[in-house]
């Protein structure tokens, strides 16, 4: 109650400085709380800007990362292999949990595991307006800190005009996505009110990997000729079957079925034939005959409160302030065979006289969580400066906690078997300054101080482990840019810091990790022709107790990240696009990476004859390349539009070779795919409706089987090394079909 009294204070207090005398000429503000936080058109950083319009055509369901499929160094992937529920997202090789993500400048990284659970907030893309991807550090100054990209995401848009819009797709795998959208454009030239309701399902591709999402969206803004007061709440329900496990290699590459094997799931399978527990949960079969429980699912909904004052003092000075609260609460289902007493804390059971040491069982883990702060800035602009000074506060106060709800025995129902709190605090002051030297040469300087603390109350598998750790980051940027006749061209520096995430803290008291530290530069240059477009990008980016995988043990036989001295990325990357007529024109980008760990040990699990743990065995690696980075990437679109009003794309993306891990084995490996798609899109004006189109795509239209995602692991089992891979394929060919109706 403490926390969502404070957060009350927080929005009463912004509601408060709120005064303005109204006027009859109103102007539509741009969101201060974007703009503080964006790259501008002469920073010195690599950008790509989506449109409105960009994204209303990619908007057919998928998540989030698959609107970005085809920006340079970009690579996404998905649990359920067809772009709905759990999605991933890396650029550069950088996966989300280093990719700064902000929704109109307000942190979004789960603070925990800085991850971006895009599947918490569905059918967002029906609300965005714009998005803004910078690669390297950027910009980025709210939230977890850029280690190889920036996201921001904004909604903040002002609808002038009143309107209603239908957005209904259905396509393959029972995939739907029906969204319902108005807003009343400016009543009176002052308030707006917009809203959104949004529900998208799908069987998915892989056996049982089905999504069930509901979503809603609501903004409402007073505006005057100088204020913007706003006020955002929007909300996402997510249950989804598990597919996390991905599919042995075995089973991929070497089932009687290839086709069946590219489906599979074992998550929920009930492996024996216990009477009690295949009528208690059986929900039928999977596609290997296998009998289900019928709830293995995760479960989560995340609430998003956002308020916002944005005031222009005059021509020069502008301010602006922003507070939010999340609020996020769910759990994931297991059904567990054979399960030791022991990892539950209690002793053995004696069952008419015989000792049970095991037990089947279903459980769940839970997240309760509030996650709550404010932003800030001021703008100061002149003929020749930009100056932008800002900050922000955020707390994260979260409760980790276990139940038993089913066992055969020895538990009682409900029973908890852990129960831990955490809180993190983050506080950040920055100041932007953008200087014109001459009318082609500008400079810029960032400089961010940033300070985090963790206090965490024990783990699921220590829960005495008390752990309080505080971080104090200086992030310095610079760099200067040249623009002048069509040319664009910068060279920057930037520095970025990094706290480990909550697993990473598990490694016990004696191997706590290290911050992670960055040092990013980048080159650019850009030349634009009225029917032509050609820019290159150079960035060497190193970092220093880069946290990895190594397979090393911690402290209670988990698996634990370690810092590794050093490390680097370093690339090329392409970009162009030309106008060839009215009805043609093509873009494509193209990447070349290197991406390398100078030196780590990898650790193996070392097994008898008899499966006994004898220890860890080591190998020494040197010059190997980092895990999930490609050299090669490339994506290009070709638009033709043959007569008024239809469009037709083919859209191309080509991913390289990636490794599972830092070791650079063969045996471990990602293949390299390339995937062709093909879209249409007619659109109809002032016929039955204001403006409605249809639209189909095809994607994967050569049917290629491919897995952009996977994990591996080994061990030495009596003298010889093992190693076991996992996949995560994507869908063959798959088809949605979209009505969108603008009333």
């Amino acid at each position: 109650m403490k926390r969502i009294a404070l957060t009350g204070c927080i929005l009463f207090t912004a509601f408060a400085t709120f005064a303005q005398t109204a006027t009859d000429s109103i102007y539509a503000l741009t969101p201060v709380e974007v703009r503080s936080i964006r790259a501008g058109e002469k920073a010195p950083f690599v950008k790509t800007n989506l449109s409105k319009a960009e994204i209303r055509k990619l908007n057919t369901g998928q998540d989030i990362p698959f609107l970005l499929n085809l920006l340079p160094s970009v690579v996404v992937n998905s649990d359920a292999g067809a772009g709905v529920g759990y999605t991933g997202l890396r650029i550069r090789g950088t996966d989300a949990t280093r990719i700064n993500i902000t929704v109109n400048g307000i942190p979004f990284n789960d603070a925990e595991s800085q991850g971006s659970f895009f599947v918490n907030m569905p059918d967002l893309t029906s609300s965005v307006n714009s998005i803004q991807v910078q690669r390297g550090v950027g910009t980025s100054s709210n939230g977890t800190g850029a280690f190889g990209a920036t996201v921001s995401l904004s909604t903040n848009e002002v609808n002038r005009l009143p309107y209603a819009e239908l957005n209904n797709s259905y396509g393959s795998f029972n995939t739907w996505k029906n969204t319902v959208k108005a807003g009343t454009g400016l009543i009176d030239g002052h308030f707006t009110l917009d809203a959104r309701l949004s529900r998208i399902s799908s069987d998915g591709y892989i056996d049982r990997a089905s999504s069930d999402l509901q979503a809603f969206y609501l903004s409402g803004a007073w505006l005057t000729s100088r204020s913007t007061l706003r006020m955002n709440v929007f909300s996402g329900k997510e249950k989804t079957f598990q597919a996390w496990n991905g599919i042995p290699e075995a089973k991929l590459f070497g089932d009687n079925d290839a086709l069946l094997a590219h489906y599979y799931n074992n998550l929920g399978s009930i492996y024996h034939t216990r009477e009690d527990s295949v009528n208690l949960f059986n929900a039928g079969k999977n596609k290997y005959n296998l009998p289900l429980y019928k709830n293995e699912t995760d479960n989560y909904r995340q609430t998003h409160y956002q308020l916002f004052f944005d005031h222009k003092l005059n021509d020069r000075i502008s301010v602006n302030v922003g507070s939010f609260l999340t609020r996020g609460l769910g759990y994931y289902e297991n059904y567990k065979y054979g399960e030791d007493f022991a990892d539950y804390g209690l002793p053995n059971l004696v069952i008419d006289g015989e000792t049970m040491t095991s037990t089947d069982l279903v459980r769940q883990k839970w997240l309760d969580n509030y996650f709550y702060g404010q932003i800030a800035s001021l703008q100061f602009k002149t003929a020749k400066d930009q100056l932008a000074v800002g900050g922000g506060w955020t707390v994260y106060d979260g409760n980790h906690h276990g139940d038993v709800i089913w066992a055969r025995y020895g538990f009682n129902k409900d029973q908890r078997y852990y129960d831990n709190d955490a809180k993190k605090s983050d506080v950040n002051v920055y100041a932007k300054w953008q200087h014109q030297l001459t009318d082609a040469w500008s400079f810029f300087g960032d400089l961010q101080y940033r300070q985090v603390k963790h206090n965490m109350n024990g783990f699921e598998d220590n829960p005495s482990l008390g752990i309080s750790r505080r971080f104090d980051f200086i992030n310095p940027k610079a760099g200067v840019t040249y623009s002048k006749n069509g040319w664009l061209g910068f060279i920057s520096y930037a520095q970025a810091n990094k706290e480990p995430n909550r697993d990473d803290f598990e490694a016990g008291l004696v191997n706590q990790p290290k911050k992670e530290s960055l040092h990013d530069f980048e080159g650019s240059i850009e030349k634009k022709w009225t029917r032509a477009q050609l820019g290159v990008t150079l960035y060497y980016m190193h970092y220093k107790d880069q946290l990895v995988l190594t397979g090393k043990v911690n402290d209670v036989g988990a698996y634990t990240r370690v810092n590794v001295p050093a490390s680097y990325r370093s690339g090329v990357e392409l970009q162009g696009a030309y106008r060839i007529s009215d009805k043609v024109n093509i873009a494509a980008n193209f990447a070349v990476s290197r991406n390398k760990v100078k030196a780590f040990t990898e650790y193996l699990d070392e097994y008898d004859a008899s499966f006994d743990w004898i220890g860890q065995y080591t190998v020494e690696h040197k010059n190997t390349d980092i895990a999930f980075s490609p050299a090669t990437t490339g994506a290009g679109i070709l638009n033709i539009l043959p007569v008024k009003n239809l469009e037709l794309s083919l859209i191309s993306k080509y991913v390289g070779k990636q490794y599972l891990d830092n070791t650079q084995s063969e045996g471990k490996k990602l293949d390299p795919f390339y995937t062709q798609d093909v879209r249409m899109i007619y659109t109809f004006y002032k016929k039955l409706f204001n403006e409605w189109s249809v639209s189909a795509q095809v994607n994967n239209v050569f049917n290629k089987h491919y897995q952009p995602n996977g994990y591996t692991y080994g061990y030495v089992y009596d003298g010889s090394v093992v190693t076991e891979n996992f996949y995560f394929p994507m869908a063959g060919t798959n088809v949605m079909f979209s009505v969108n109706i603008k009333l």
